[in-house]
């Protein structure tokens, strides 16, 4: 199945959605703000990446607001992070088949889009 994880109130998530014309390719799409993310869900998303730490934003406002970045996080507090604050998951997470692209950095867009275009 063809999934995208993603905020409907951020920019560039729309931009992503539109660039890579999600909507006319059949995808399903989570709002993870209105639509929390399960621990079933962020555990497929972590067997497909390795890590919870992969999927974990760090310039979320929370990030700084509780001073994570002076603690040593453990993959069990990344997890329980990104299950309590939805903004803690870097987004947007795309599901392509049994691919995964995670974030919005050009590189994984554009290798997104490579695997779309097959």
């Amino acid at each position: 199945m063809n999934k995208i994880y993603y905020l409907s109130t951020c920019d560039t998530c729309k931009r992503i959605i539109a660039d890579l014309e999600l909507k006319e390719k059949g995808f399903v799409f989570q709002d993870i703000k209105t639509e929390k993310i399960t621990a079933a869900q962020l555990d497929e998303m972590k067997t497909v990446v390795g890590s919870y730490e992969a999927l974990f934003s760090r310039i979320a406002r929370k990030y700084k607001e509780l001073d994570l970045g002076s603690k040593k996080l453990t993959e069990t507090d990344y997890k329980n992070y990104i299950l309590e604050e939805y903004t803690f998951l870097k987004r947007p997470v795309i599901f392509i088949g049994n691919k995964v692209f995670v974030g919005n950095t050009k590189a994984v867009i554009a290798e997104a889009k490579e695997v779309l275009l097959k």
